[in-house]
């Protein structure tokens, strides 16, 4: 069953690593690039003054401070090995993502196949990208931010109650735990994300929405695919062992 496991997590992981990447390089990946010349131009606007400034040399936190630093932070290189890491990095995600939906699939003690990895995917998709996304959406390059660890706080709280409350809704019988499951869904929106010092960006806002659509769109891609492809594979793994 391990091995089971393994290959078939791997196996999707494949799949969702070209889809993914090739779904990206048409949608959040211009978007990100377009983003990325505006801030850059925009902190250089900001740090004109300072004695002979470089892009290399200007650094930008978090709450949409900059300073100049000295020395180059390192970053892939725009081309191919930008896309070499980006596609490393959508296999690790694919890998994780689909070795989590086999795991609960299984602690479920239910066939495995297809349809239900394809179901698992949709529901994990909503609890951890779609319903935080309601309080800290995707953002692009600039946009300014409240404190990381806050940030990071916050979300996975609203990822493990979406992911508790979708749980008590599909599995749970009794209506109380189904109200629970409900209170659970909208508990993080009630508490209310770490909001960002403000709300002022270096590209045109319209980026900003279509940079959320297509990140989204990209989750649901890489969640549903993920859960596809490692419930087929799981399937027919076990049928011929």
């Amino acid at each position: 069953m391990f091995r089971n496991i393994i290959v078939s997590a791997f196996g999707a992981a494949l799949i969702v690593c070209v889809a993914v990447t090739a779904l990206q390089f048409f949608t959040t990946e211009p978007l990100i690039l377009h983003a990325e010349a505006f801030e850059v131009s925009a902190v250089a606007a900001d740090t004109s003054a300072a004695p002979n400034p470089t892009t290399a040399d200007i650094h930008v936190h978090d709450d949409g401070t900059q300073h100049v630093q000295n020395g180059e932070p390192w970053a892939p290189a725009k081309g191919i090995e930008r896309a070499a890491y980006t596609a490393l990095a959508n296999l690790v995600l694919g890998f994780a993502a689909s070795l989590m939906l086999l795991g609960m699939m299984l602690l479920r003690s239910e066939a495995i196949d297809a349809r239900r990895g394809l179901l698992w995917g949709a529901a994990a998709f909503v609890g951890v990208s779609l319903l935080p996304a309601l309080g800290l959406p995707p953002e692009l390059p600039g946009t300014p931010a409240a404190d990381i660890f806050e940030r990071q706080i916050w979300w996975f709280g609203a990822a493990a109650a979406s992911g508790g409350g979708i749980a008590l809704l599909v599995f749970s019988r009794n209506w109380g735990l189904m109200a629970a499951g409900v209170v659970l869904l909208i508990a993080p929106h009630v508490i209310g994300a770490p909001a960002p010092p403000s709300h002022a960006v270096p590209y045109p806002g319209a980026l900003a929405g279509e940079f959320v659509v297509a990140s989204l769109v990209v989750s649901a891609l890489l969640w549903s695919l993920a859960g596809l492809s490692a419930g087929a594979l799981y399937q027919r793994l076990s049928r011929s062992t």
